[in-house]
């Protein structure tokens, strides 16, 4: 099919604006079904997984496709959930236009401003769809003025073209015409349309379009502006990609009759084929049955059927070319996030950026056949899903498993138990405190032991000092002169420290940001060993911290908090209730972010609480930052823990 008749785009919006059901009225008006589903009958060609269906939620983003006016369109219909925006920032580079929804009872939500603030970014063209303007209560004139206030001055509702608001916003996009227009001129019905397709391919106005997705009300006006208004994948605004390897750029030639480039979006488990790679045509051709190379693995891949996705539907095709988005089965070294392309010119599509994870849980099988099923299944959701995350705390020895949100994890455990029949535990982690001293000491660890025959004898000196910082700083100094204590037991006198620093003193956390002098010390010529020079080692070290002035470190996260001004005052008090700091404020848009720094103890519940007090409306971010001393009374509890936990042990 010719790239000029070809468009795409994206559904978006907040959650239950009515995205999907907006999709099955598309799918509806254009023939593809005959009969409409809904979101409450759980029959909708989008949302087809069965936690889906059983939730009444998006959670994967779904690929559709039709026919209209000899057009094919492509969309993308996408969770409004935050906790799965990992789905539309994956979608969002696979298209070209994109479709905000808002509803008319509610108004501009929060999603929808983070939706459009990606949309900004992109410089991406779209259309706004006011959807439930069937319902009781609802005030067209009102939502616009909420929609113009929210996303852009320029959101224009489209009644007529001769309309003096549209007539003037869009003149001022266009020099001549503005001119013309201010000497008094009358413009063209047919110089205003091709000045707005123009204004609306460049991202300087966005049509609004009012209807009913229940109703289909709407439906033809929003498929005709699809058809005149977004750009062809061939006249999207121009891709900057890097020349692998090198600082080198280029701007992408959009076209049939280029060399064949495309990027991996999304890669999707289907339970009857096996793995399906999710990618976008961006220039060339690629058949059915051949091959390309891939860039970011510098690999050969050979293809099997190539298809076009209408949820689970698969149509195959005997090609695919610039514009299309397709699905590949079983391909064995391709990945999200891989750009395909050319060997003799290989060029590399930016990266996928996800939002980090702000909630983490200990995970554990329940049974012991449960562990490897679980290893196995988890990698195969982390393939699927780029914002779950399992990582091994080499600290505290947990596995744990972190997502965007609650309701996140909570998904992707039920699709453990449903998918791959593994039963697990959430808990809460473990804070990976550490342990460090305050002032310098010089003691000495003497191991001796005598029980018949060969003894064993090791003595040291040691000075344990402070080093400065303590991101998991180690110094060990060997001073010895004189053959105090031979060469060759030195390194296991340092082993024995190091064994000891791992262990703790205070709760058994590591201990770190410590400097250790071996300085002095004796020998046994026959009872002398590597082991008795170690234990030596050992006891000294253990000894020295818990005479000079032993403390424990927590973890300082730095958090940005992003919400709506009229919780600042309420989030302030909060962070100040965590024992945390407020580092600065600063606007983005609509929004407030507030930069603070919080310990890591009393954020695992975070998510839910900045939910609760904002009304959803509220977001945040977290990294590590660094490690500060514990206060006292968190100290006192830490230990009593940890010595409660020996006892019971014992």
């Amino acid at each position: 099919m010719d790239v000029k008749n070809k468009r795409n785009f994206i559904l978006l919006g907040h959650a239950s604006c009515g995205k999907t059901l907006l999709a099955e009225s598309i799918l509806t008006f254009t023939g593809v079904v005959t009969r409409k589903g809904s979101v409450d009958s759980g029959n909708t060609i989008s949302d087809y997984n069965a936690d889906e269906i059983e939730r009444k939620v998006s959670i994967n983003l779904s690929l559709l496709f039709c026919d209209y006016r000899e057009i094919t369109i492509q969309f993308i219909d996408t969770p409004g959930y935050v906790d799965f925006g990992g789905e539309v920032i994956s979608g969002l580079r696979a298209v070209d236009n994109a479709i905000v929804v808002v509803d008319a009872i509610s108004g501009v939500a929060l999603g929808t401003e983070k939706d459009w603030a990606l949309l900004e970014e992109e410089s991406m063209p779209r259309i706004i769809f006011i959807n439930k303007l069937d319902k009781e209560n609802t005030d067209q004139d009102k939502i616009i003025s909420d929609i113009k206030e929210h996303l852009s001055k320029n959101c224009l509702l489209l009644n007529n073209l001769k309309d003096k608001d549209v007539v003037e916003a869009v003149a001022e996009t266009d020099d001549a015409l503005l001119e013309k227009y201010l000497e008094g001129t009358e413009l063209s019905e047919t110089e205003v349309k091709e000045a707005l397709c123009k204004a609306v391919s460049a991202a300087k106005i966005f049509p609004v379009i009012s209807g009913s997705a229940l109703q289909d009300k709407g439906i033809k006006e929003l498929l005709d502006a699809i058809v005149v208004f977004f750009p062809s994948p061939d006249k999207r605004v121009p891709i900057s990609v890097t020349k692998s390897g090198t600082e080198e750029t280029k701007e992408l030639i959009l076209s049939m009759d280029s060399g064949f480039s495309a990027f991996v979006f999304k890669t999707l488990s289907d339970p009857y084929i096996g793995q399906l790679t999710l990618l976008r045509i961006f220039s060339g051709k690629l058949p059915a049955h051949g091959s390309f190379y891939n860039i970011s693995t510098s690999t050969k891949e050979r293809v099997g059927s190539i298809y076009m996705l209408r949820g689970k539907e698969q149509k195959a095709l005997d090609s695919a070319s610039c514009g299309d988005i397709v699905a590949i089965a079983k391909l064995k070294s391709t990945h999200t996030g891989d750009s395909l392309g050319e060997e003799k010119e290989p060029y590399i599509f930016p990266p996928l950026v996800f939002p980090e994870p702000a909630i983490s849980a200990s995970i554990k099988a329940k049974t012991r056949d449960d562990e490897e099923k679980m290893a196995i299944a988890l990698s195969k959701l982390t393939i699927e899903d780029k914002t779950l995350k399992v990582t091994r705390d080499p600290q505290t020895k947990e596995e744990i498993l972190s997502g965007v949100g609650n309701l996140h994890l909570e998904i992707m455990l039920a699709r453990l138990k449903s998918r791959f029949h593994v039963d697990v535990e959430l808990g809460k982690p473990k804070v990976p405190y550490k342990e460090t001293i305050k002032k310098s000491i010089k003691v000495q660890g003497k191991y001796k032991k005598q029980s018949g025959g060969r003894g064993q004898y090791g003595d040291v000196w040691i000075e344990v000092a402070p080093l400065d910082g303590v991101d998991g700083n180690f110094e060990f100094i060997n001073k010895i002169f004189g053959g105090a204590i031979p060469r060759n037991y030195i390194p296991a006198v340092e082993k024995g420290v190091k064994q000891a620093c791992s262990e703790g003193v205070l709760a058994g956390y590591p201990i770190t940001g410590v400097k250790v002098v071996l300085y002095d010390g004796s020998y046994h010529n026959v009872d002398s060993s590597d082991m008795a020079f170690q234990r030596a080692g050992a006891m000294a070290l253990r000894k020295a911290v818990l005479e000079a002035m032993p403390v424990l470190l927590e973890p300082i996260m730095d958090v940005e908090i992003m919400l709506p001004e009229e919780f600042m005052g309420q989030i302030s008090g909060d962070i100040n209730s965590r024992r945390g700091k407020v580092m600065g404020m600063e606007a983005k848009g609509r929004l407030e972010v507030v930069k603070a720094k919080i310990p890591l103890a009393e954020m695992f519940q975070y998510a839910n609480d900045l939910k609760s007090m904002t009304g959803g409306r509220g977001a945040y971010t977290m990294k590590f930052s660094d490690y500060k001393e514990a206060p006292q009374k968190i100290t006192s509890t830490v230990v009593s823990q940890f010595q409660a936990q020996k006892q019971q042990d014992a």
